[in-house]
């Protein structure tokens, strides 16, 4: 796990400007502390920041093979979870090695097969190699897009970076944020590419991006199609088991201490439960984290989206799996400091107002950072298995929009709302989201012996793993590599999702609920509470004092007339919402959260909009 970033100009000679090349590097050293290195030659250069998770001694990089028609140099973020067979086969066709690292294997595995390389990787990566031989720059990213990769044409080459601050550390990126850029971030469409700063780009889930004198192009080398599925229930219950149990085995693969995330929930319960046993296996007991307020299961009231507390269920995992559980308990003073907003703002480069749910997650891996260096997740099991309360809610289902956002949720509601009426109506929001919508369903492919219901369902599906799915990962990787964490997500293996996607939902449902494949396929390995209980969303805190804090700093922000941010808020709005009763989790809550976000975020990047 690693931060990348670069710059390549064919008109420019680089090598004068490599303190430039060195500042964008720079920006990356929360996700790379244990290491940096930069490689400049006359029209590329390249840095590296390093979080050393295999081959501590040998993994270092910029790494780079020399050959007859020049060198070959690579920037690479992320783990290959197949690397040992890929490395074994690079050794039958005669490659040497002198790392047992990864990322040698990726580099030699270019040099083998090119940019075809991307078809034979199994992992999360965002790559970048300078290809000396022709002069051209390869950009490679992973099939769901786990780890970020962002890149901003300039008028002779391209700067690219994990995250958008790296690029914006080059004088040639300009800060301008316009109409588009706020559409999708308060739309929540997750459209393809978007970026918040005006001509950045994302390279693209499953996508090879090449820069040369003649351009940027683009080539997908995956995506979602539909096959048809011949296996019956018990032989896919099966098969889901098998390939969970290989996932969770190679993932667990690290030269550095490791864990898993455990929320009591099915999908974090199932990787604990595998990942427990097969360290048993090898004589190692697991590690488990979680997260909580003080006070929650004490004074925990059921409502619409929380039936229990977690606390409950965390236990009985841990009781059956033998795991060595830490429980990071929060206030609600450590999640209202100004700075620790501040710095999950600047984690994730954009005022996004998830509130508690950012800030808590990023206590939470501050935590677990100083007993592991790599953490397991259930993330992504929602998207893949059918476990969202809208995904079987027949109004959200049928909606024709996002399901997200017609079901009750934290992007559902009047998202625009905070902003000033004149903002609000240039931004013609119903009119954006219903066009990513009709463009996003014309890109979904049918078999044509689907029906009607099935192509509704595999819309659904598509669009939770081609949209939804990529705001959580940029939620986890941005967050937890702020902390120099990596955490690994065992349900976004391409191989999983290749199967279930061409699964019936039928197959899905089996038994009623919701995520039946994974209740059945996991059920050795967890106990019965667990396998009865209901999906929950992330903790939230219920304490009144957070709210009163959350409304204590906005009415600061009214108080600071001279602020920026007021020429964007609508005053009555936010004079009128620090009067509200926000102790719960709500829409006005959130839009607290968005109106203090949008003020620290103005602060830190002092952006040119252009409204």
């Amino acid at each position: 796990m690693c931060g990348i970033a670069g710059w390549v100009a064919f008109e420019t000679d680089l090598t004068i400007r490599s303190q430039t090349v060195d500042a964008m590097t720079a920006t990356m050293g929360c996700r790379g502390p244990d290491d940096s290195g930069t490689w400049i030659r006359a029209h590329a250069g390249l840095g590296h920041r390093r979080l050393a998770i295999i081959d501590l001694p040998g993994g270092r990089q910029p790494m780079s093979v020399p050959t007859p028609s020049g060198e070959v140099a690579m920037v690479y973020s992320g783990e290959t979870y197949n690397f040992q067979d890929l490395r074994e086969e690079l050794l039958r066709k005669g490659h040497k090695f002198v790392t047992v690292s990864d990322t040698e294997v990726v580099l030699r595995g270019y040099l083998e097969w090119g940019d075809a390389v991307a078809e034979r990787l199994n992992g999360m990566f965002a790559l970048a190699v300078w290809d000396e031989r022709v002069n051209k720059l390869v950009m490679i990213r992973d099939r769901l897009g786990v780890k970020p990769l962002h890149y901003y044409p300039t008028r002779d080459g391209v700067l690219f970076g994990s995250e958008p601050k790296a690029i914006l550390a080059n004088p040639l990126a300009r800060k301008v944020v316009d109409l588009d850029g706020l559409r999708e971030l308060v739309g929540f469409t997750v459209a393809p590419k978007w970026s918040l700063w005006k001509d950045m780009y994302e390279v693209e889930p499953g996508t090879i991006v090449t820069v040369d004198r003649d351009g940027i192009r683009q080539r997908r080398y995956w995506s979602l199609r539909p096959a048809e599925h011949q296996d019956d229930l018990d032989t896919t219950i099966d098969r889901i088991r098998e390939l969970m149990t290989d996932i969770v085995h190679r993932q667990l693969v690290s030269d550095v201490p490791r864990c898993v995330l455990l929320s009591g929930g099915l999908d974090s319960s199932a990787v604990t439960g595998l990942a427990a046993a097969r360290l048993a296996s090898l004589g190692e007991q697991l590690r488990t984290f979680s997260v909580d307020f003080v006070g929650r299961e004490e004074t925990f009231t059921a409502d619409e989206n929380w039936d229990s507390p977690d606390t409950p269920f965390i236990r009985d995992v841990t009781d059956l799996v033998g795991s060595t559980h830490q429980f990071i308990m929060l206030k609600p003073g450590d999640l209202t400091n100004p700075d620790l907003r501040r710095a999950v703002i600047t984690a994730r480069d954009m005022p996004v107002g998830f509130g508690e749910t950012d800030t808590s997650l990023y206590l939470m891996f501050e935590a677990i950072r100083q007993e592991s260096t790599v953490a397991l997740s259930g993330e992504s099991a929602d998207e893949v298995f059918g476990g969202y309360r809208w995904m079987h809610d027949p109004v959200a289902v049928n909606a024709k929009t996002f399901p997200w956002l017609a079901y009750r949720s934290p992007m559902s509601g009047d998202r625009a709302a905070f902003l000033a009426p004149h903002i609000r109506a240039r931004l013609e929001l119903d009119s954006y989201v219903d066009d990513q919508y009709a463009t996003a369903v014309a890109a979904v492919e049918h078999r044509d012996s689907d029906n009607e219901w099935q192509k509704t369902m595999r819309v659904n599906q598509n669009l939770h793993l081609t949209r939804f799915v990529r705001m959580l990962l940029d939620r986890k990787d941005r967050i937890s590599m702020a902390v120099g964490l990596e955490v690994r997500v065992p349900f976004c293996d391409h191989r999983l999702i290749e199967y279930l996607y061409s699964t019936p939902w039928s197959m899905k449902t089996f038994d009623g609920r919701e995520k039946s494949l994974l209740r059945a396929a996991t059920a050795h390995v967890l106990p019965e509470s667990v396998l009865g209980r209901r999906k929950s969303p992330y903790p939230s805190t219920q304490d009144p004092g957070y709210a009163l804090s959350l409304q204590q700093q906005a009415k600061e922000v009214i108080a600071d007339r001279g602020h920026p941010v007021h020429d964007l808020l609508d005053q009555d709005w936010l004079a009128g919402i620090v009067q509200q009763d926000v102790a719960k989790p709500s829409d006005a809550r959130r839009g607290i959260d968005r109106v203090l976000d949008m003020y620290h975020w103005l602060d830190l990047y002092r952006p040119d909009l252009r409204f």
